[in-house]
C-alpha cells in the first residue's frame, strides 16, 4: 500500500483528501506513522481520515450522526438507501430522514458525506435522483441556514439542532415539545427574531432561559426554522445542551444483549441524554429487552424513544409489580422519534421489550417524563 500511495501522491497532481476504509487492525499493522509522514511530505495540504489506526485530521462516524463536536473536524458518512453499492428496490430514506440527517450533522458542527451508489450502467437510479432534487429544492430556500454556518450554540438533541453565522443563530426545530421550546440562556442579547417557515413567533429572553412559542403558527412538517439576531457574534457563546427532563437520564440500565459486549454500545447509552450514542445489539437479534431502574417508584405519563435504524416491528413497554411485568404501551414501528402519552403510572422498574426486529435493534434514547404541571412547560 505504501508504494501505491507514493505513486498517487507523485503522479496525479494535487491530492486534497485520502480516505482510508476497511483497513482494520492498528497503526502498527499498516506502519501508519511513516506512511503519513511520506504522504504529508509529498502532499502538504492533504486531509487524511482516522481509519488507518491514527487519529489523523478528522473523525468518520458511519451510518449515524456524530455527536456535537466543535473542537475536532468530523464527517458523517451515510447512504441514501441501506447499503453503499446500488441494490434493486433497496429501502430509501424519506425526504424527512435525509434532511434531518443533514440538519443534525451541520448542527453538530460536522460535515455530511451522503452516498449514492450508481447502477451497473453508471446512471443514478431515478428515484434517488428525485430525492436529491427534493433536498436541493429545500436547500435553495433554506440553504443560508446550512451553508457556511457552524454548529451551535445550542447542542443537538431530540428537539433538533442549531447553526450560526456572524450574529445570527438558526434554530432548527425538528420535534416540538407541543408549541413551546425552552433554550438555555446565552451571553448575547437577542435583538430580533423571525419564523422563517411562516407564522408569528413568540419569544421571551431572561437570564435563566429563552422561551420560544408558536402557538398560532403552523409547524413545518420537516423543520420549523427560527432566526435569532444577536447584539454580537454568536461564535462567542459557549455551546450548551438542552436538558431533556427525562426521568431515565443517568439511571441504571441493563439489557439482554449488547453488540459484541462493546461498552461503546452498552444499555446506559440509551439513557445518557445524548442522541449521538446508542445501545446496540448483535446482528441477527430479533428480540431484546432494555430495562431501566428509576431508583424509586416514580410517576410518569409520557415516553419518547429514538431508534437509530428503523428495524423494530413490534414492541411493548412494561412496568414491574413484584415479579410480574405489565404492559402499558404496545406498538409496531418505533423509528427516529416515537412519542406516546398514556394514563399516569407509578413504577420503579421499566422495560422496553422488543418482540420483533428485522435485525439487531439499536436505541439512541429511551425517555420517560413526569406529568406536566398545569400552566408550565417542560
Amino acid at each position: 500500500m505504501h508504494n501505491q500511495l507514493r505513486e498517487i501522491c507523485t503522479k496525479y497532481g494535487r491530492i486534497d483528501i485520502i480516505w482510508f476504509d476497511g483497513l482494520g487492525g492498528s497503526a502498527k499493522d499498516w506502519n501508519s506513522e511513516p506512511l503519513f509522514k511520506m504522504i504529508r511530505t509529498l502532499q502538504p495540504h492533504v486531509i487524511i481520515n482516522n481509519r488507518a489506526g491514527l487519529p489523523a485530521d478528522h473523525d468518520t462516524p458511519e451510518q449515524r450522526v456524530g455527536k456535537f463536536q466543535n473542537d475536532r473536524p468530523w464527517e458523517t458518512c451515510m447512504t441514501i438507501c441501506r447499503q453503499w453499492a446500488w441494490k434493486p428496490d433497496d429501502d430509501m430514506k424519506s425526504l424527512k430522514q435525509c434532511l434531518h440527517t443533514l440538519i443534525r450533522v451541520v448542527g453538530g458542527d460536522g460535515n455530511l458525506l451522503f452516498n449514492v451508489g450508481p447502477m451497473p450502467d453508471g446512471r443514478i437510479e431515478p428515484r434517488q435522483v428525485q430525492r436529491l432534487q427534493e433536498m436541493g429544492r429545500w436547500l435553495k430556500k433554506h440553504g443560508h441556514t446550512i451553508y457556511g454556518t457552524r454548529g451551535g450554540p445550542f447542542k443537538t438533541g431530540p428537539w433538533g439542532a442549531s447553526t450560526y453565522k456572524d450574529n445570527k443563530i438558526y434554530v432548527h426545530i425538528l420535534s416540538w415539545p407541543e408549541h413551546t421550546l425552552t433554550l438555555p440562556a446565552i451571553s448575547k442579547k437577542i435583538t430580533a427574531a423571525a419564523l422563517l417557515t411562516g407564522g408569528v413567533l413568540g419569544l421571551n429572553q431572561t437570564d435563566e432561559h429563552i422561551e420560544i412559542s408558536v402557538a398560532n403558527a403552523p409547524l413545518d412538517e420537516i423543520d420549523t426554522i427560527i432566526e435569532l439576531t444577536l447584539d454580537g457574534p454568536a461564535a462567542e457563546i459557549t455551546p450548551r445542551a438542552l436538558p431533556s427532563g427525562s426521568l431515565t437520564a443517568g439511571k441504571k440500565a441493563t439489557a439482554s444483549n449488547t453488540y459484541r459486549n462493546n461498552p461503546s454500545y452498552s444499555p446506559k447509552k440509551a439513557v445518557d441524554d445524548d442522541p449521538a450514542t446508542r445501545w446496540a445489539t448483535d446482528y441477527g437479534t430479533s428480540q431484546a429487552t432494555l430495562e431501566i431502574d428509576l431508583g424509586k417508584p416514580t410517576i410518569f405519563d409520557r415516553t419518547k424513544i429514538s431508534e437509530e435504524y428503523d428495524r423494530v416491528r413490534k414492541f411493548a413497554l412494561q412496568y414491574r409489580i413484584g415479579d410480574k411485568w405489565r404492559v402499558f404501551v404496545q406498538g409496531d414501528k418505533i423509528g427516529r422519534s416515537y412519542s406516546k402519552k398514556f394514563t399516569p403510572i407509578i413504577a420503579r422498574h421499566i422495560r422496553l421489550n422488543i418482540l420483533d426486529s428485522a435485525d439487531g435493534p439499536t436505541i439512541s434514547e429511551f425517555q420517560l417524563f413526569a406529568p406536566k404541571k398545569a400552566g408550565k412547560h417542560k
